[in-house]
């Protein structure tokens, strides 16, 4: 009996991941689409694009609510959480040496992440501490010119999508070393 109760509870986890991932999934598709549609009027418009501005500048559902970016990032992490979830015994298949060039990938893409997220946080600090200084608060709209001078980036849309990245890519490179550990154990313990 306790078998049969134990696969039951394994299943509705499961479909629990699946409906997460299906929600986030249509959330992030639904922003991005969003977000991409009202950049492309404003280009049509202007001529000028600032990545992200839309996002971190429209609350949702109503005024003084969490931005766009907030929901992005979040159903991004969900997302990527409930993938592993749903497949990580399928990482079993993957051969060592794949595994190891996984491993190298995430942990660049990790490091990359951290110092990006680091440095844009730091430069919100710093604009917010000139902001306040000149008695003005719109963090908001900076934006900077980096890494490419006609297409700047929101800090706020930036500094919260390498977090995101971070986040996946240090969890990634968790599981891949994780079940790399259990393997090893697995066959000194034999």
């Amino acid at each position: 009996m306790d078998i049969i109760g134990s696969k039951k509870d394994e299943s509705r986890s499961r479909n629990v991941f699946i409906i997460v991932f299906y929600l986030s999934a249509t959330v992030m598709l639904s922003i991005c689409f969003f977000g991409f549609y009202i950049s492309v009027g404003e280009y049509m418009k202007t001529g000028k694009i600032v990545i992200g501005e839309v996002l971190v500048n429209t609350d949702f559902p109503f005024h003084g609510d969490a931005t766009l970016v907030t929901y992005l990032m979040i159903a991004s992490v969900l997302s990527w959480y409930c993938v592993t979830k749903l497949a990580g015994d399928k990482m079993k298949n993957i051969p060592q040496s794949v595994r190891t060039v996984l491993q190298l990938i995430l942990l660049a893409i990790a490091v990359t992440a951290m110092y990006e997220f680091t440095y844009n946080l730091f430069l919100s600090n710093s604009f917010l501490t000139v902001s306040l200084v000149k008695g003005v608060y719109n963090l908001d709209s900076i934006s900077v010119p980096y890494p490419n001078p006609q297409t700047p980036w929101n800090l706020i849309f930036a500094t919260k999508m390498t977090l995101s990245a971070f986040l996946i890519s240090a969890h990634g490179f968790y599981i891949m070393s994780k079940n790399q550990i259990r393997e090893k154990y697995k066959y000194t313990r034999n």
